[in-house]
């Protein structure tokens, strides 16, 4: 029986601050990261491979965090884990003095979801499928015991799940042909950094329109002159009518403080404004929706667990879910959000900015459509192009769309080299730097 060995975890961070890539009103020279995780087993040919996302300091603490959640896996075999994922998930996340430090929430959550991650890459290696496919090809039973549906039954409970699941069943394969043909519909988020300059943004807006981008978001939050500025140059590039703008302010404000810059920004139509203030206030994010609609609000990339996005359902706080895959605790979580969005009517768009992210969210992208909501209205999946070389199976972007990823895993995997090379403090870049 193939058995697992090693959990080892690095500290990987990119110099993305000299180049302002990532810039916004809240986080303005951040160096793209990840505590990364490599599952090693006594076969060499069998692998998993996660990491959860950070932007800089503070990587080293969910390195260590992870190292004592993987811990637990080494000694057991490959078909133990993953012949029932959901038991594994409730282990892991089951250890009340990890638990402790959050619960649920913070670095020990994090580093959860970095172990996990690593998990189901693991699965789908083993299986020979690509995520997305493996998860598309359980039952609706199976994809139930997976998810993490603790704290959810008075507004989800497992047989709703089972129900709904099974009634998008008998149409997955004609949502998959589909999605072969066509790709999952993306924005990006590259040509609108806060550090850039008009000159880079009007060039990045453009390159975006010819590439076949029609959603486009810029971040704000941080002079409301420089924004109608920027704004107005994205309007004049991409137009208006079926060009869509989004807007991101990333937690910078108070409710009252949102509510009139949005209504400020409102002239240059955005499709949604983008955490708007703290990502914990239900009731401040419920109120901006109804202040600022028809504008729509858009939250979740630090959604730090099931519960909080439950909340922002049953309050009506949110028109759009932006769940992100390396906060919350890996897919077990991620399909009980997906899960209760189907319920509430909600699409789903998930976060992707960052190291990896965008190689993650593909695969749940995909799995949503074809499984769980089974519709493509009013979703769109964030892309940006920065990193993607560093992974051994880079997502595809055509024409304004995911190409569904064909190779076995969670398309998590970085080249030995590029850990090498940016391994934090000893990494060949870093090293020559004396460290950050």
């Amino acid at each position: 029986m193939t058995t697992i060995v090693s959990v080892e975890v690095s500290d990987v961070r990119f110099p993305t601050s000299v180049d302002l890539d990532g810039s916004d009103a809240m986080n303005k020279d951040g160096d793209y990261s990840a505590a990364y995780v490599v599952i090693r087993t006594d076969d060499p040919r069998l692998s998993g491979f996660g990491f959860t996302f950070t932007i800089g300091r503070g990587n080293d603490v969910c390195v260590l965090a992870a190292r004592l959640r993987g811990r637990p896996l080494v000694g057991r075999t490959v078909a133990e884990v993953t012949g029932d994922l959901g038991a594994v998930h409730r282990d892991l996340a089951s250890d009340s003095q990890l638990r402790w430090l959050g619960p649920d929430k913070g670095v020990e959550h994090l580093a959860l979801a970095a172990v996990m991650n690593a998990v189901w890459d693991l699965a789908a290696r083993a299986a020979g499928k690509p995520l997305w496919r493996l998860l598309t090809d359980m039952t609706p039973t199976e994809l139930a015991d997976a998810a993490d549906l603790s704290y959810l039954s008075d507004v989800l409970t497992r047989e709703e799940a089972i129900g709904l699941l099974t009634e998008r069943a008998p149409t997955r394969d004609r949502r998959i042909a589909e999605l072969t043909a066509t790709g999952y519909p993306c924005y990006t988020t590259s040509a609108g950094w806060l550090g850039y300059s008009d000159a880079k943004l009007r060039r990045l807006c453009q390159e975006a329109v010819d590439s076949g981008y029609r959603h486009i978001k810029l971040k704000v939050g941080g002079n409301l002159e420089d924004d109608i500025r920027r704004l107005r140059i994205a309007r004049e590039v991409i137009g208006y009518g079926d060009a869509r703008l989004m807007i991101d302010a990333n937690q910078v404000w108070d409710v009252p403080e949102a509510i009139a810059w949005v209504r400020a920004l409102a002239p240059f139509e955005p499709l949604w404004i983008e955490e708007p203030t703290s990502p914990d206030d239900i009731l401040g994010h419920a109120a901006i929706r109804r202040a600022v609609a028809p504008i729509g609000v858009a939250t979740g990339e630090h959604g730090m667990n099931r519960v909080l996005f439950k909340q922002l359902f049953q309050a009506e706080a949110i028109d759009y879910c932006q769940l992100d895959a390396a906060r919350l605790a890996s897919v077990n979580e991620v399909i009980a959000v997906l899960l209760m969005a189907a319920k509430f009517g909600v699409p789903v768009c998930p976060h992707a900015g960052g190291v990896g992210l965008c190689e993650l969210v593909q695969h749940l992208s995909v799995f949503d459509y074809v499984a769980v909501s089974g519709s493509l209205e009013g979703r769109v999946t964030e892309y940006v192009d920065h990193l993607h070389e560093h992974f051994t199976d880079p997502c595809v972007v055509r024409d304004g769309a995911y190409v569904l990823p064909s190779a076995p895993g969670y398309s998590a995997e970085l080249h030995p080299a590029s850990v090498a090379a940016y391994r934090y403090p000893d990494g060949a870049y870093w090293a020559g730097r004396g460290g950050a």
